[in-house]
C-alpha cells in the first residue's frame, strides 16, 4: 500500500501580506524561502534542514511598518499548512523533543501534536534587531505557528547570552522535535496515537 501524501499547498492574501506556502512533510530538508526578511528567512532555511521537510514560502509584507504582520502571517500559514498536511495523524508518533546548543546557547523545546494549540515560551533573551529581524518576534512566530497546527509546543532556554544563538537554537529545536512528533510509526499502522481515538 502506497504511502499517504503529507504535503500541503497553501495561500493567504490580506491588506497587510500575500503568503504562498507549500510543505513536504515526507521531504528532505529542501528549501526555497523568501520573505523579504533576511534573517527570518535563515531560520526558515535551518528549520526545512533540520526537520527534513521541504518548504517553499514567498511573502510579501508591509516592511515598511515593521516585520512583524509577515513574521507572524508566514507562522498563521506555516501551522494551516502543517495541520492539513498532519490530515487525520493516523500512523504518527504525537510527541517528539530535542535539545539543541548553539555556541553558548542550550534551548529544548518539546511537541505533542494535541489538537490543542498552544505555546508555552520560557526564552528570556535580549530585545534587539538581528538585521531587520527584532528578535521578540520569534515568540510571536511560533503562538500563530502552534496555534493554527493545533499543536502544544513547549520552548524553554537552558543556557545563552546572544540573541542570534538563542534564536537559532529554538528553531533548530522547534523543526527535530516537530519531525520527531510527525514521523510515521511502523508499528501504529493507521491507528492515531490517542486513547480518545482522535487527535
Amino acid at each position: 500500500m502506497d504511502k499517504p501524501s503529507r504535503y500541503a499547498t497553501l495561500e493567504r492574501r490580506t491588506t497587510e501580506t500575500d503568503i504562498a506556502l507549500t510543505l513536504d512533510l515526507d521531504g528532505s530538508g529542501s528549501h526555497d524561502i523568501s520573505t523579504g526578511i533576511p534573517f527570518f528567512d535563515h531560520m526558515l532555511n535551518a528549520m526545512s534542514r533540520h526537520g527534513l521537510f521541504d518548504l517553499t514560502i514567498r511573502a510579501t509584507g508591509d516592511l515598511e511598518v515593521d516585520a512583524h504582520h509577515t513574521v507572524e502571517d508566514v507562522g498563521i500559514v506555516f501551522g494551516q499548512a502543517l495541520a492539513e498536511a498532519l490530515g487525520s495523524k493516523r500512523g504518527i508518533t504525537r510527541f517528539g523533543e530535542a535539545v539543541v546548543p548553539m555556541d553558548e546557547a542550550l534551548v529544548l523545546a518539546a511537541v505533542d501534536l494535541s489538537g490543542r494549540g498552544q505555546l508555552h515560551w520560557n526564552v528570556a533573551l535580549p530585545i534587539e534587531f538581528i538585521g531587520s529581524f527584532d528578535s521578540s518576534l520569534m515568540k510571536e512566530f511560533l503562538i500563530a505557528l502552534a496555534s493554527n497546527a493545533a499543536l502544544t509546543l513547549h520552548v524553554r532556554k537552558l543556557a545563552g547570552e546572544n540573541a542570534h544563538h538563542i534564536i537559532e537554537a529554538a528553531a533548530k529545536a522547534v523543526a527535530r522535535a516537530l519531525a520527531q512528533a510527525a514521523a510515521l510509526d511502523p508499528r501504529r499502522g493507521q491507528d492515531v496515537p490517542s486513547t480518545k481515538g482522535s487527535l
